[in-house]
């Protein structure tokens, strides 16, 4: 697991906590409704780090909406890849392949970020 998927984990935990600024309730209607749900007591990153992960995964929702909605589902909303490749109706093979361009996208924007 890269150190990026383990800094979106903590960031969804602390979006999840209403702390962020990126307007993830209304996405597709797929998900419409669902409620974080199963790890109760997930690690919350600070606010600086949510603040510049929120701006980068803002990004991602401009550029790849697709890729955002995954991202929002599975971190944020806490639902399984395989959870999310049945409400899509595709293979849990192509959820994970669009998550990984979704990983490195925000990576790559945080990286840009950081080295300002």
């Amino acid at each position: 697991m890269s150190e990026m998927y383990e800094v979106l984990e903590r960031w969804g935990a602390w979006a999840a906590a209403e702390n962020s600024g990126v307007d993830w309730q209304p996405i597709a209607a797929g998900f419409k409704g669902l409620l974080p749900h199963g790890k109760k007591s997930r690690f919350q990153c600070d606010d600086d780090e949510g603040i510049m992960i929120d701006g980068c995964v803002a990004k991602l929702r401009k550029y790849k909406p697709d890729e955002y909605e995954l991202l929002i589902a599975h971190f944020v909303i806490g639902l399984s890849l395989r959870k999310i490749a049945k409400i899509k109706k595709c293979s849990e093979g192509f959820i994970r392949t669009k998550l990984k361009v979704a990983v490195a996208f925000v990576e790559a924007t945080a990286w840009s970020l950081v080295k300002l």
